[in-house]
């Protein structure tokens, strides 16, 4: 009995050994992960962002490195109003000197409005979330607006009513149109804007086909914020389209990034009469919206240069917590809210197997469903966007991949034809 005794106390004894080993090297695993998945330091954002800059690598395309490292100079926190202030301090700058040589030397007063512009925008990135973050935004849509000046077709501000607010949108159309033409409805991400989308889009226009750019539902200058049913507003936009006698109503396609591909992917399911077809840069579907991945592949997500989860929350109403997000996410699944599925417009579906910011599931997830053939552009090497440095930069899918796609999708049936 008494070895029995012992024996059974020996074996209870081993049990809690094993079980304190376990939940000491869990609590490592999870001390480990959470050390992995933390932010950067200021210094570590300081030296990715002179490495993305030197390599042209989002979000700092089109920055000169030079003026990246000015900035960070005066920057020694990860305060965001002294981020702001750094960038602003070096924008500031080329945004007097254009504005000195407008009348004398319009070549390079564009030019100086350009630069001034992706620093102000940097000097908000990933969202205006302090006051100094709100000015270095808005300087940069004065600083947009003063190099816009300069386009021939011209830019148009559009403000479309919408309910007891306006949407704001930038339409440019080409230029010696003989009759209605097609039109791109673009639609930003979550740190972009549509700034960034009417200059990218510029690229179409030779094509005969316009663009519509427009801030996605939580971000830039939106009326409203993320929910369950804030495609709302991009059909209010539709609407707005349709009143223009200048725009084919019949050859409209959008196309989104990112969050903005979310709202495509939706479009082309809700609005698919409307549609020609929806062009859609990595759009989450699923998983994304699941607490694992938010847990997992969100926080402290270093593809994303800093501050991913935080920009997240803030493009909903109320969201101030990882938790509060955790349960909201779940809610714009479109699983969840049974979209998948039902017929939906062609679609140009872009994405990278290596991209840590939206699963590649939820991709796979998307071509399987539907009513219409769909054309996929899958990067094996790819990260978010189906980006590759060096290999597959932003511009050259933008160029070689979407606006192709876009031109080919909304000619018209005569020109079809014709082929």
């Amino acid at each position: 009995m008494s070895t029995s005794l012992s024996g059974r106390h020996r074996s209870s004894s081993f049990v809690w050994s094993l079980a304190i080993s376990l939940a000491l090297i869990f609590s490592l695993s999870i001390a480990c992960l959470a050390q992995q998945r933390a932010e950067r330091t200021i210094d570590e954002i300081k030296t990715e962002a002179v490495h993305r800059a030197e390599v042209g690598q989002y979000p700092l395309i089109g920055l000169d490195p030079t003026d990246v490292k000015e900035a960070f100079k005066s920057i020694h926190t990860r305060d965001k109003d002294a981020w702001a202030a750094g960038f602003m301090g070096v924008a500031d700058g080329y945004m007097n000197e254009a504005k000195s040589l407008e009348k004398t030397d319009t070549a390079k007063a564009n030019a100086d409005y350009i630069r001034a512009w992706r620093i102000y925008s940097f000097g908000r990135w990933p969202i205006p979330a302090s006051p100094g973050k709100q000015r270095s935004y808005e300087k940069a849509i004065e600083a947009f607006l003063a190099h816009a000046r300069f386009w021939d077709p011209p830019l148009e501000i559009v403000k479309i009513p919408f309910e007891e607010k306006e949407i704001i949108g930038y339409l440019r159309l080409p230029k010696n149109a003989t009759g209605p033409v097609p039109l791109v409805l673009a639609v930003n991400g979550l740190d972009s804007r549509k700034e960034d989308l009417a200059e990218s889009f510029s690229a179409i226009l030779p094509f005969g086909v316009g663009y519509l750019a427009v801030d996605g539902p939580g971000t830039g200058q939106n009326p409203i914020k993320v929910s369950e049913n804030a495609e709302r507003m991009l059909s209010r936009v539709l609407d707005y389209i349709a009143t223009r006698p200048e725009i084919d109503k019949n050859r409209v396609a959008i196309h989104g990034v990112s969050w903005g591909a979310y709202w495509a992917t939706k479009m082309a399911i809700v609005e698919r009469a409307r549609l020609r077809g929806a062009s859609a840069q990595s759009p989450p579907t699923d998983k994304f919206f699941q607490k694992e991945f938010l847990m997992n592949s969100l926080i402290g997500n270093r593809e994303y240069l800093f501050d991913q989860v935080p920009a997240l929350m803030a493009i909903f109403d109320n969201v101030k917590t990882v938790d509060e997000m955790a349960e909201i996410l779940p809610k714009m699944s479109l699983v969840k809210q049974g979209l998948l599925g039902k017929p939906m417009a062609p679609m140009l579906i872009l994405a990278g197997v290596l991209d840590t910011q939206v699963p590649i599931d939820d991709i796979y997830l998307l071509l399987d469903k539907g009513d219409v053939p769909k054309t996929a552009w899958i990067n094996p090497q790819g990260g978010h966007l189906g980006r590759q440095v060096g290999v597959w930069p932003d511009p050259r899918i933008f160029k070689e991949v979407i606006i192709p796609w876009l031109v080919r999708t909304l000619e018209s049936e005569s020109a079809k034809e014709s082929h």
